[in-house]
Parts: C-alpha cells; structure tokens; sequence
C-alpha cells in the first residue's frame, strides 16, 4: 500500500508530495486513516535539523488525529472505524523501571512519531495500538491533536510537581502551550497569573480562566511579583530574564520549563538553597496520563485554540508557526 505523505528532503526545506511504501502490521499494530495533525514548534525544529538528529527525508506531524483502518492479530482495546489520537510517542520498551512506573516517555527506548518514522502529515499512519488513544467524544477532532502534544505537556508537570487548588500559579507565554496551561490550571481552581510580553493579549489571557496579567515588559509590574508563586510554568520557547520569574517564586515554589528550548538558564545558587526552591523540565506524559488528560480536557471543555487549513496548504501553515503568527495551534485537515 502507497501511502502518501509531505516530506522535507534536507534541512529547512518545503514540504513537497512523497510516497512511501507501508509496513506490515504487527501483532500489536493499527493502521489509522488521518483526518487532521496539528503543526507544533518542535516539528519545526526537528524540519531546520536544530537538534542534528534529523532523518530526510522528513515527514514531520505528531499530533494525529483519524480512524482505526486496520488491527493486527493481538489488538483488543481498538477497533475499526473507531477515532483515534496519537502524540509524540508511538512505542516504548514497556518493560523498563519507567515504563512499569507509567513513565514511558522516559523510556530510553521510547519511539517518537515523525523521529526514525514517517509521521502525521499524510494518509494513513501505522503504530503501536498500545500508543493509540481513544478521543472523547466532546472533543473535536481539530482540537484533539493539539491536546496529544501542547496539552499533554502542560498538564503533565502540574500533575507531576504536585500543583494544588490553593497554589498561586504563573504561566509564562500566552501561546501554544501557555493558553492551554491556563485553562488546565484555572480548571483545577489554582488562582492563574498569566505573564506576558504581549499587552494585548490581556484580555483573551482572562477569558482562557487567567485571574491576573502582567506584562512582563514592565519592570514595575514584575517587581510586584515577588514571592509570590507556589509554581511557575514557562511555555515560551525563547530566552528571557529569568531572575525575575525566580524572584516572583515563594519559599518552596517552582520554576518549570516545559517543552524544548535550545537556551539556557541561570540563578543564584544560594537562592536555591536559602528559599529552598526548584528548577526544573517536563516533556510529554505517560500513557495513563495522557488518558487522564483527555478525559479531564472532556469534562472541562478546555480546548485547543486553532486555525485548520487543508494539508495542501501545509507549508504556508508550518510559516504561520515559525513567523508566531499561529493563534494559537494550526491544524491541517487531510483532503
């Protein structure tokens, strides 16, 4: 079976028409029919080879959305015709310390989507069933890919770290990641103070469940930020000043990046240690989060802010993300 993809053939090029052939299912394998992938910044890094591990040619999309064509022999939970989503990962040992713990995107042998693989902006997709999540059906498809990624990313690290209704909790960066990491926080009833640079995006930041704005371009604003926070999340994939956000933390509070940067950062080590505070990194979630996930963005109604165009159309969707423009997740609809 041909199936037929969007490829990059080296770094930063377009996304041109590519065929390949499919693989033969395995025992635990679905081939699913995609309907909709959304376009992520770190497709974009992985398309410019920032990371130097990028195979060409390159189908990128890891936040797939469409319907179970086919099961191999030993797939029980999965169906034909049944909606399915898939994130960034698609396979893991399931047999380490972390995949036995329900941390299989710590695995070292995870398996990435578009990594090693050809991934979701394209026809059809064959993966581990394992790796294939049942969508609510309150959510939309166009929403549902976006939540596979963004939204896994942002709910896991509040799940992992311990946020708690009566946490005083900031979000920096009012994008991609940021608007979903207000509305997950807002929904488990943590007061939300949304940082950005963007003084427009104010009043959107309240409606997505923000108590507070502040934009961080003011030095003023800042100043009255300190100690402050419980936790702190930064979804923002540039560089800052990070002190401040460091100094809006209480004794005992957390700053958390999540999702890839290619910046560093650094504070005061006695700052660590006199007020007893934390760095530290998420990336993805586990199966069973990502189930939670899904059910919990269900029954809140918390959704992916998109813009959908045909997958015709994917190149000027991929400039829309890499320009910022994206408000705030794109998606591309197969034709």
């Amino acid at each position: 079976m041909k199936i037929n993809a969007y490829a990059a053939k080296h770094a930063k090029d377009i996304l041109k028409p590519f065929s390949y052939d499919s693989k033969s299912l395995s025992e635990f394998d679905v081939l699913v029919k995609i309907t909709h992938c959304g376009v992520c910044h770190t497709d974009l890094h992985f398309l410019d080879n920032d990371m130097g591990i990028t195979p060409y040619p390159f189908v990128p999309g890891h936040e797939v959305v469409g319907t179970v064509e086919e099961t191999g022999k030993s797939v029980k939970n999965l169906k034909k015709g049944q909606r399915v989503g898939i994130g960034w990962q698609i396979g893991a040992c399931l047999e380490c310390e972390y995949c036995e713990s329900g941390q299989e995107n710590l695995c070292a042998n995870s398996k990435a989507t578009c990594v090693g693989n050809y991934g979701g902006f394209a026809d059809y997709i064959t993966v581990d069933n394992r790796f294939a999540f049942a969508i609510p059906e309150e959510i939309e498809s166009e929403n549902a890919g976006p939540l596979l990624c963004g939204g896994i990313t942002v709910y896991s690290p509040f799940k992992l770290y311990n946020v708690k209704p009566n946490h005083k909790v900031g979000i920096i960066g009012i994008g991609g990641l940021g608007h979903f990491a207000v509305q997950f926080a807002a929904s488990m009833g943590c007061e939300v103070t949304a940082f950005s640079t963007s003084p427009d995006k104010e009043e959107e930041a309240h409606n997505l469940g923000a108590d507070k704005f502040v934009n961080s371009k003011d030095a003023a604003q800042m100043q009255k930020t300190a100690g402050k926070f419980d936790y702190i999340i930064s979804t923002v994939s540039g560089d800052a000043d990070w002190m401040p956000y460091f100094n809006a933390l209480k004794p005992n509070g957390r700053l958390n990046f999540a999702g890839i940067s290619l910046n560093n950062v650094s504070v005061p080590i006695s700052g660590l240690v006199l007020g007893q505070k934390s760095l530290s990194g998420s990336v993805t979630g586990g199966r069973a989060m990502i189930r939670e996930m899904l059910e919990f963005a269900a029954r809140h109604d918390i959704k992916a802010m998109t813009e959908v165009m045909p997958v015709s159309q994917v190149n000027a969707a991929i400039d829309k993300v890499r320009k910022n423009q994206a408000r705030y997740r794109m998606v591309v609809k197969m034709d």
